[in-house]
């Protein structure tokens, strides 16, 4: 095989996608009320999501091991990885460790490690910028320094539809949580080089989404020749509307709607839609 394509679990690779040989999902793992879940092909949403509301505790996530992502490159003479932001999750330094041992045994194999500096829908936009250019015989060399520069042009937001997450895991303290339930104070975030930050709220999920939009039109540029990945948590006709409004408003050359899988489930919680475009 001349190359493969290695994502994080949090690269929501498409079944349709994981059917191609030259990709590959390397899986985390989420601890949820003593539960330990893998986030491969047995993922199960609805169950985890039951779990998330059921425990007092936020779910705590671990990366791939070096030996993991090592497994995943054999059989390539080029490798591309797509991990999460490494300001998330060690799921970067993970895949640049893995690297670094697998060169050492197979000097004639070219990996990269991309730091997406994003999660989900961000992800899986850059996997398959790579996918355009690997198929079409861009050399190794080349690929890396376009796509380094795609990579830094991406813009990913998302807006959420419940704070317990962050409630859970101490980014907002109880009493604010309960204010903005009150309230029906809803977030929109963005990221960040690789972090995430709160670019406003707004009051009810529709205003908050609005708003998510809109944030397109202040930073899109040439959006006839991007494209746009919506993931969403549980909300696929949320998503929908979503993908319609923004066909109103927007001309991007195409929009894909997936569905979260574990990683980005946890990250957008029941209900919530993250877009890269």
């Amino acid at each position: 095989m001349k190359f493969k394509i290695v994502g994080d679990s949090c690269t929501d690779f498409t079944p349709e996608d994981l059917q191609k040989e030259y990709i590959v999902s390397v899986p985390l793992s989420i601890e949820v009320g003593g539960v330990e879940i893998v986030d491969d092909d047995t993922f199960d949403q609805a169950d985890f999501l039951r779990r998330v509301e059921a425990s007092p505790d936020c779910p705590k996530s671990a990366c791939p091991s070096p030996e993991a992502y090592m497994n995943s490159f054999e059989g390539a003479e080029d490798v591309y990885v797509v991990t999460l932001s490494a300001k998330l999750s060690g799921s970067y330094n993970s895949a640049c460790l893995a690297k670094q041992m697998y060169e050492e045994e197979h000097p004639e194999v070219n990996i990269h490690v991309v730091d997406s500096k994003s999660a989900a829908a961000g992800q899986l936009l850059i996997a398959y910028e790579i996918e355009k250019r690997a198929t079409a015989g861009l050399a190794f060399t080349k690929l890396v320094e376009e796509i380094t520069a795609f990579r830094d042009e991406v813009k990913t937001a998302f807006v959420l539809e419940t704070l317990e997450v962050l409630r859970k895991n101490g980014r907002l303290s109880n009493m604010k949580a309960a204010m903005a339930n009150l309230l029906n104070i809803k977030p929109y975030m963005k990221a960040v080089e690789g972090q995430i930050e709160q670019e406003g709220q707004a009051r009810g999920i529709k205003q908050a989404l609005t708003k998510m939009i809109e944030y397109i039109g202040s930073v899109g540029g040439n959006l006839e020749e991007k494209d746009l990945i919506i993931s969403n948590c549980n909300c696929l006709e949320r998503a929908r509307s979503v993908e319609q409004k923004i066909k109103e408003q927007y001309a991007f050359r195409s929009i894909k709607i997936i569905d979260t899988k574990g990683i980005s489930s946890l990250y957008a919680a029941d209900g919530g839609i993250i877009i890269a475009f």
